[in-house]
């Protein structure tokens, strides 16, 4: 059966930060970080179309807010990133923003269907784990031609069809942040995602991968739960 849709999706942006707690968030009382966790979440969710808040899994990083949104009209992203400091600037004293990473979804190059492993940013229902890292290729692969790419490409998609329950997303940043791609996997299985990740080592395009780190993994809670977890 194919995995793939040739309906057409409209553009999305799709924007994830990662958040600690500064030490001033441990000096509040219990009560003070419900009603600190209650407010912020919903300045949060003003921002965009989406929300989702996902467990850190790093020394460094308690937090990571994914933020979703349609693309309509050219302002959509200026519009966010003045909604989403809004939400953060009453807070900054009690929360640090470590890094974000962000970027645009597009029909990819290399596939003229659209894969039904793509993750709906939109969605109510999420895997366990949430794996993002950022992403760009050397000089070298743009400068090959489109068919010596598409032959590694269609080695590259082939692997990840074996792996159906694994869904990915897709954001192109080039020219916008330090990476020209964000990489976002959904998966109930770290295991098998390693798997995945370690089978795509030993294809060709592996040569031409410039930057794949640093790689972030956070777990999924509903937000309300998630907050929870630093009452």
């Amino acid at each position: 059966m194919s995995t793939e849709t040739t309906e057409p999706s409209l553009r999305t942006f799709n924007h994830y930060s990662l958040f600690s707690f500064k030490d001033a968030y441990w000096l509040l009382n219990a009560d003070e970080r419900a009603e600190f966790h209650k407010n912020w979440l919903a300045s949060l969710r003003v921002s965009a179309q989406k929300v989702c808040l996902f467990q850190g899994t790093e020394h460094d990083v308690d937090l990571i807010v994914w933020s979703a949104l349609t693309v309509k009209d050219n302002q959509d992203a200026a519009v966010f990133f003045e909604k989403f400091a809004k939400a953060l600037n009453p807070y900054r004293q009690l929360i640090e923003q470590k890094d974000s990473l962000w970027g645009f979804t597009r029909p990819s190059q290399y596939s003229k269907a659209r894969s039904k492993q793509e993750i709906d940013p939109f969605s109510d229902e999420h895997k366990s784990y949430l794996i993002i890292y950022p992403f760009s290729k050397t000089t070298e692969w743009y400068l090959m031609s489109r068919d010596a790419r598409q032959g590694m490409m269609n080695e590259h998609i082939r692997i990840g069809k074996q792996y159906e329950d694994i869904s990915q997303l897709l954001l192109y940043s080039f020219g916008l942040q330090n990476q020209e791609f964000v990489v976002v996997y959904e998966t109930d299985d770290l295991t098998r995602f390693s798997d995945l990740v370690n089978e795509l080592r030993d294809t060709e395009a592996r040569r031409y991968t410039l930057r794949d780190t640093p790689l972030h993994t956070a777990i999924y809670h509903p937000a309300e739960e998630t907050l929870a977890l630093w009452k």
